[in-house]
């Protein structure tokens, strides 16, 4: 459009919303229905048109009409036929919802095409069609009427099975195998279709389609986590090539992630690793579940309906161990947004579109459930182009021991909620794979689209039903759908199940289609019989349907019928437990942790303050504001410490602080902390030490909020490219051990996780995986949520301290991404003391309990220069600051000339910036020695100037207004 702009300067664009309605209401109906529920009167008009017919109100130019594909659910046009009825209007029977595009009349229709096909619709969901500029035409004429899709009640189920394929595997040598594991999208490799094939030569008959597709889904690197399961083989070589390390490691998961928390033993924690999500304990009464998923694939061919499902899915985890959902968060990464289009490769969307698509996606659900998205971050860096990653996560609150989890023979197998589609199906062995060019065209069904009003009234009956106890087991429908919740619930005793009951949004579906649809805001549970009238009951009362499928069994065997046709019938012992044991191959070879040269001269750095504007204007660092203000952070009235702080509330807090129980107003409140940390660029030198420092970033901003690190969990989720290239593996060998280690030193255990693999996209013969990336997210529990702090800057006159010492540590930095590594000196990759951090960070958390803070800061991306500005700028406050006193080691060999850039600009970990009052001054360096804290120096003070300096004795380095300070910031012109 900006390209076609400098052209056509005064370019013409409107834009209406599109309603196709169906049935028998009278023209008056219609628009009775337009005027009190379709259309804002202050805002909007509104005109009947013929079907699919151009306005009537004269406008001219191009038009272009988008509407979902048939079968795609549109929760707005569900709204309006809901509506509809209770309006008393009750011949509406069909709704489609569109947009329509009035363009320019002087663009061309190959203009006019390009626009549509680039910025106006995803090919994965909708389709559009245009309307020319010279005169009417039918409707139709130029491309597709608008769907006619049934949105009145379930489709009824065919009167006779729809057709089962059975699959002729026992004759099918290798490359057969291989085909068809491709063909149908099933992610197996040779050694898994062999095992498969060989069981089924044991049973004597051939698979059917529902049979493998379920146990691909099952065994799915999404579902199985083979990876982290699988025994490694790891070679570490020197950088000579020599062999330093050869061990054999009997599973990644089991030997250090699930090794650390077990090691450490915490009492407080509740269940780890073996439930939806983890639980830790809250007070005597009380527990959290806390999750965070990836919903990187779906997100990438279609933003909105890949993050919105991914935030509904997370959600479900949580709701999956009965509790009640309080929080959320995302971090997401991008490629850069200024990409130019032709630098995409084939069937990669532009960065802006992915990440407006994603964040609108995470606002609807979020918001519409009323869940507050109180904490997360936002990464942009080119290797995020083709691979964008979404993180989701959601917090919960339960009454301790409210979480039944043991199914028994005889339960009847019900599920709540939405009706089951073809949208979503593939998507366990669609996020197992890699993507392409070809993704869009061959895995569109893979994505699915949510329905966040539908999920609330699900959680208002779990909820209930909880209280109740009228289930004994409980789990929702993510990846797999009803395979992987019913098979799973079922892997210790048995189940049958009939798919024929099964509500369906239409006809047409063939059996292993509703069973491995992953259609959103389903909850399966195991109900006793004798509670099933009570629950639905329940479920009519809040207008969720719920319907029986089947039993539980004592037979051991998942058994799937049509009906009378059985369908699937497999031992659960093979489907849960045949997969073939992957070995895998695993190198890393060490690399200097050092880059820039010995050469390099210090009058060739840029000048500190310009060094300053320009970090403040990276993506990655600057304001989110934009993206924060589309979330609801204040709903359910519990967030302490909210995502932007400071005078003028748009400071970036280091995390959230909620107080979810608040029945006993005069008593402390006990409050929750949540953070991460997240740093990909330290990874390219060496994960390990990325692992060591994302946990640190994750616990020192919890220590930075008043956190206590002594009741702090972490959750880890990887996202990398092919486990089966050796190096890839290499490096996430070296990132999970990195994650062990922090554990141990911090004592932090790890209760829940998630892998995403295969993060790679190919087009030609080019492959690009995504860059290794470690988000840990860390949960923390205070006695009062009142003893916190922010990172704003509150009153002339206080003291600034910094925690922590500083050392030649700007590789990977923020900073040698701006300068460029070439005019560095030698320095090194940030690397974590861990006795000594842990040690920083308890003292540092007490004293801001007990009231010996008024503000803190950690010190990551940009470092101290950074960390410093953006508590000005929150504060809006002046800053004066003499580097000479600040706690420093290993600069003694660099030229003087550089000594201050790694002073403002290293990006060490462990380290604060902390706000004292003149008053608490002894107080507070008493209690840090105290404590153990030697590096600690009070460099400046807060001042009312408006003025932003640091000098480094008698040198001024930065002298800036906070004005332009908070220009940069927020990306605006100075």
């Amino acid at each position: 459009m900006a390209a076609l702009g400098e052209s056509l300067p005064s370019l013409f664009l409107r834009t209406a919303q599109l309603y196709s309605l169906s049935g028998t209401c009278s023209p008056e109906e219609i628009t009775r229905l337009a005027r009190e529920l379709l259309i804002d009167p202050v805002t909007q008009t509104f005109s009947l048109l013929p079907s699919a017919g151009r306005s009537s109100s004269g406008a001219t130019g191009h038009i272009i009409d988008v509407f979902f594909l048939p079968g795609v659910t549109d929760t707005l046009a569900e709204s309006v036929l809901l509506a509809a009825s209770l309006l008393g209007i009750a011949g509406l029977e069909r709704v489609a919802t569109g947009r329509r595009y009035f363009l320019d009349e002087r663009l061309s229709r190959q203009d006019v095409r390009a626009i549509a096909e680039a910025l106006l619709y995803n090919p994965v969901i909708q389709f559009y069609r245009l309307l020319p500029a010279e005169g009417e035409r039918a409707a139709g004429s130029s491309g597709r009427s608008a769907p006619r899709l049934s949105l009145a009640g379930p489709a009824p189920s065919p009167s006779s099975p729809p057709h089962v394929a059975r699959l002729a595997l026992s004759e099918m040598n290798v490359e057969e195998l291989s085909n068809l594991s491709r063909q149908r999208m099933l992610a197996l490799t040779v050694e898994e279709m062999q095992a498969i094939q060989e069981y089924f030569r044991r049973q004597g008959r051939a698979p059917t389609d529902v049979e493998l597709e379920t146990l691909a889904q099952t065994w799915s690197e999404h579902c199985s986590h083979k990876t982290f399961k699988a025994t490694v083989v790891y070679r570490e070589l020197t950088p000579a090539g020599e062999t330093a390390i050869e061990e054999t490691i009997p599973g990644l998961l089991r030997s250090f992630i699930m090794q650390a928390t077990s090691e450490l033993a915490r009492p407080w924690v509740v269940s780890a690793f073996s439930d939806n999500a983890g639980l830790v304990q809250f007070t005597d009464g009380y527990d959290l579940a806390f999750k965070v998923e990836t919903h990187n694939h779906p997100s990438a061919i279609e933003p909105f309906g890949g993050a919105n499902t991914g935030v509904g899915g997370v959600i479900r985890d949580v709701l999956g161990v009965s509790a009640r959902p309080i929080a959320c968060t995302d971090v997401l990464c991008f490629g850069p947004p200024d990409t130019p289009v032709e630098e995409l490769p084939p069937g990669v969307l532009a960065p802006r579109r992915v990440a407006s698509g994603v964040v609108n996606g995470v606002r609807d659900y979020g918001n519409k459930m009323g869940i507050p998205t109180v904490n997360g971050a936002v990464l942009y860096h080119r290797e995020y182009l083709c691979n964008p990653l979404v993180f989701c996560g959601c917090l919960g609150l339960l009454p301790h021991g409210s979480h039944p989890r043991a199914v028994e023979p005889g339960d009847l197998v019900v599920v709540l909620g939405g009706r089951t589609g073809r949208d979503g199906i593939h998507g366990a062995t669609f996020s197992s794979g890699e993507m392409s060019s070809e993704t869009q065209a061959v895995a569109g069904s893979a994505v699915q689209i949510g329905a966040p009003i539908t999920e609330k009234k699900v959680t208002d009956v779990v909820l209930q039903a909880r209280e109740r106890r009228l289930y004994h087991a409980i789990t929702d429908c993510g990846a797999g759908g009803f395979s992987s919740a019913i098979g799973e619930m079922g892997a210790q005793t048995g189940v049958r199940v009939d798919l024929a009951r099964a509500p369906l949004k239409y006809q047409g579906l063939a059996p292993w289609e509703v069973w491995l649809s992953e259609a959103q805001e389903r909850m399966v549970l195991a109900v006793p019989p004798a509670c099933l009238d009570e629950l639905l009951e329940l479920c009519a009362l809040e207008e969720v349907e719920a319907t029986v499928l089947g039993e539980f069994t004592a037979d051991g065997r998942l058994t799937v019928t049509w009906g009378k046709e059985v369908v699937a019938d497999l031992e659960m012992a093979f489907l849960h437990e045949g997969r073939p044991q992957r070995t895998l191959e695993a190198l890393w070879q060490r690399r200097p942790l050092t880059v820039g040269s010995a050469t390099a001269s210090p009058e060739a750095l840029p000048d500190a303050a310009d060094v300053l504007l320009t970090l403040l204007r990276h993506p990655t660092i600057g304001s989110k504001e934009g993206v924060v203000r589309r979330y609801d952070h204040e709903v359910q009235g519990a967030t302490v410490r909210k995502p932007l702080v400071g005078r003028a509330g748009n400071g970036p807090g280091d995390g959230a602080v909620l107080q979810p129980l608040l029945e006993d107003l005069s008593a402390p409140r006990a409050g929750v902390v949540l953070t991460n940390g997240i740093n990909p660029l330290y990874g390219k030198i060496d994960p390990y030490h990325m692992a060591l420092n994302a946990v640190d970033e994750a616990l020192r901003n919890l220590t930075a909020l008043g956190g206590d690190i002594e009741r702090a969990a972490l959750l880890d989720n990887f996202c990398w490219g092919n486990p089966a290239d050796p190096e890839q593996l290499g490096m996430l060998v070296r990132a999970v051990r990195g994650c062990y280690d922090a554990a141990l030193g911090f004592g932090t255990p790890f209760i829940s996780g998630k892998d995403s693999l295969n993060n790679e996209y190919r087009f030609g013969e080019r492959r690009l995986p995504v860059i290794p990336t470690l988000l840990i997210s860390a949960l923390g529990v205070i006695e009062d949520a009142s003893r916190t702090v922010d990172m704003a800057l509150k009153a002339a006159g206080n003291l600034l301290y910094v925690v922590g010492l500083t050392r030649n540590e700007l590789a990977a930095s923020h900073y040698a991404e701006v300068v460029g590594p070439e005019l560095l000196p030698t320095t090194a990759l940030p690397q974590v003391e861990l006795e000594q951090a842990r040690t920083t960070m308890k003292a540092l958390g007490e004293a801001i309990r007990r009231g010996l803070v008024q503000s803190c800061h950690d010190l990551s991306e940009g470092g101290l220069a950074v960390a410093a500005a953006e508590m000005a700028l929150a504060g809006l406050l002046g800053v004066s600051l003499d580097l000479a006193r600040q706690p420093a080691t290993g600069l003694e060999e660099l030229a003087e000339g550089f000594r201050p850039a790694v002073l403002l600009f290293s990006e060490s970990p462990s380290r604060f910036l902390v706000e004292v009052a003149p008053s608490q001054r002894e107080a507070f360096e008493a209690h840090m020695r105290a404590g153990g804290v030697t590096a600690l120096a009070a460099l400046g003070h807060v001042t009312a100037s408006g003025r932003f300096v640091i000098k480094h004795g008698a040198e001024t380095l930065i002298d800036l207004s906070i004005a332009e300070l908070q220009a940069a910031w927020k990306g605006e012109l100075p």
